[in-house]
């Protein structure tokens, strides 16, 4: 069973950062394709960034240049570097495996003054 535990959300003010962490358990991290996604207030859960098992990366276009995804296969963990966010990136942000699809609890993220 796959297992999903997302942190590192909070409160920030546009212009700033933040880093969110996801680390896997009963999954061969070293294989798996790991997505984030995120859904804001009142919209539908939106794809943001993708790293595969053989470190291809990719990103929706809205956080192309401000956030990066990366991975610790000795850490059974995924990264979601956020920088020069905005309150348009505010949303609840969700880690997921491709294969077996399975999903974390999610983490908030608010970008306000």
């Amino acid at each position: 069973q796959v297992q999903l535990v997302e942190s590192g959300g909070g409160l920030v003010q546009p212009g700033g950062s933040l880093r969110l962490s996801c680390v896997a358990s009963g999954i061969e991290f070293r294989y798996a394709v790991m997505d984030w996604h995120r859904q804001a207030p009142g919209k539908q859960r939106e794809w943001v960034a993708q790293i595969q098992n053989d470190g291809y990366i990719q990103y929706t276009n809205s956080v192309k240049g401000r956030f990066t995804i990366s991975r610790d296969n000795t850490k059974n963990t995924v990264y979601l570097q956020m920088n020069m966010l905005t309150p348009e990136d505010t949303a609840v942000y969700y880690c997921s495996s491709v294969s077996p699809r399975a999903w974390g609890q999610g983490t908030q993220v608010t970008v306000s003054s």
